[in-house]
């Protein structure tokens, strides 16, 4: 038997909040009122779904809504939820993904039950949301009393669902950002480097995205550690030594990232297969700072012949390679 479904409002008419009213409205739930600080905001939504009401209040949405989206920023989710009255048996969602439903206790208290949905994706305004959000990962965290119904939701977006623990959240947020957020960084940098030799930036990103969307197709369908392709994956040892050179000389700033990434990046090429340990320590070495690789020498020395032996010859060392 096909499960009732509840009748939905929004507090916040953001992107995520238009993106998920619109989506669940295409599939057969009824998006009953909305609520924003932008009243514009609120119009928006409610011109695209039938049947929506603009609500003065967030105190009103919660009144006629079976199940209530709040969907403003993270910051203020829990000042909402702390602030309204709720109902006995009502549903109270938030779309975080780095806080878990403990901000929603206050509707606990009241007998509501509470979930978090977040959809894992990126949204650069509402028109993509929209069409982005069909098909994502939604992340489902909550009362097990209605992650049913929170199933329901995210399937009926043809989303990949997850269950999430509470103390999972703050760890499966990093992992987005780093994935998402600094993949624009990484974009970024590599227009930067072409900008050196004269190619101007919007110029550099549309010559490196085949590059970019060939490595996506290639995780997909290779997977990892077989999608790895490039220097550290061959085992090339002089040209990352000549890489770390040019960065130096010409993009220091660059250069810290190159090196952190290259260093995660070798686990990665000795689980392909395709170096040995001790290529792999060559290249370690190289991308190690100045300073951590006398570190690690120092603690190897120190374990073997002791404080001053390990101490003298280092300074000796250090004295023999100074510039004069």
């Amino acid at each position: 038997m096909e499960q009732v479904k509840p009748t939905i409002g929004f507090i916040g008419a953001g992107v995520t909040g238009t993106a998920l009213a619109c989506q669940l409205w295409q599939q057969g739930y009824q998006i009953v009122a909305v609520n924003s600080r932008s009243l514009s905001s609120s119009d928006r939504l409610a011109a695209r779904v039938k049947n929506c009401h603009v609500c003065h209040s967030a105190q009103e949405v919660a009144d006629c809504s079976q199940a209530v989206f709040i969907t403003t920023p993270d910051d203020i989710i829990a000042d909402i939820a702390g602030n309204l009255t709720w109902h006995t048996g009502q549903i109270v969602i938030h779309c975080s993904g780095v806080h878990s439903t403990d901000i929603l206790e206050p509707a606990h208290k009241y007998g509501a039950y509470v979930c978090c949905l977040h959809p894992l994706q990126t949204f650069a305004s509402i028109e993509e949301a929209i069409k982005n959000i069909s098909g994502s990962t939604f992340a489902l965290e909550g009362d097990s009393a209605v992650l049913d119904i929170g199933h329901d939701m995210a399937r009926a977006m043809n989303g990949n669902v997850i269950s999430l623990k509470a103390g999972d959240k703050v760890l499966y947020h990093a992992a987005a950002v780093t994935l998402s957020n600094y993949l624009v960084t990484l974009m970024k940098t590599a227009a930067d480097l072409w900008q050196s030799f004269g190619i101007p930036q919007e110029e550099a990103v549309k010559a490196l995205l085949p590059l970019l969307k060939g490595t996506v197709n290639n995780i997909e369908r290779v997977g990892i550690p077989g999608c790895l392709t490039g220097p550290i994956a061959r085992g090339d040892v002089e040209t990352i030594r000549k890489h770390v050179a040019a960065l130096e000389n010409s993009h220091p700033a660059s250069l810290d990232a190159y090196r952190v990434l290259g260093l995660n990046t070798l686990s990665i090429a000795l689980a392909k297969g395709h170096i040995s340990l001790e290529t792999a320590d060559e290249i370690r070495a190289i991308l190690k700072k100045r300073d951590e690789t006398e570190a690690d020498q120092k603690v190897a020395l120190f374990k073997q012949f002791g404080t001053d032996f390990a101490t003298g010859f280092l300074d000796s060392t250090m004295n023999k390679y100074q510039v004069q």
